[in-house]
């Protein structure tokens, strides 16, 4: 009987430090996002407007204009590109021209161009 007490113990145990591990891993991500995101609002956009680059596409995204963009970067700036056509994929590279900055100008909306 003492058995069965010892072992719920210990299981207690086990489950407290995993959803410690796990909480102070999530805080410790978003944190990270928080000061990435900072450090963007003080250096100056790697892009200008009206210029084309080169960039991987890292993920697809609905974007605050409704649609879905293509999302890439440059030097870890990132770009949202419209009008991209369907058969472009995850890890396709495009080349794209940049419209507008977003407010702070930690981000960039680009037109699609042309595959790369």
């Amino acid at each position: 009987m003492d058995y069965i007490w010892i072992a719920a113990g210990a299981g207690l145990v086990v489950v407290s430090l995993v959803a410690i591990a796990v909480r102070r891993r999530r805080s410790s991500g978003s944190r990270a996002s928080e000061r990435a995101h900072e450090a963007a609002q003080e250096r100056d956009p790697p892009v200008e407007i009206g210029e084309s680059y080169t960039v991987g596409v890292t993920e697809f995204s609905d974007h605050h204009s409704g649609e879905t963009v293509a999302v890439g970067k440059v030097e870890g700036f990132v770009l949202f590109v419209e009008d991209v056509p369907s058969g472009v994929d995850v890890g396709d590279a495009i080349r794209a021209k940049v419209v507008s900055f977003n407010r702070g100008h930690t981000s960039a909306d680009a037109v699609f161009v042309e595959r790369a």
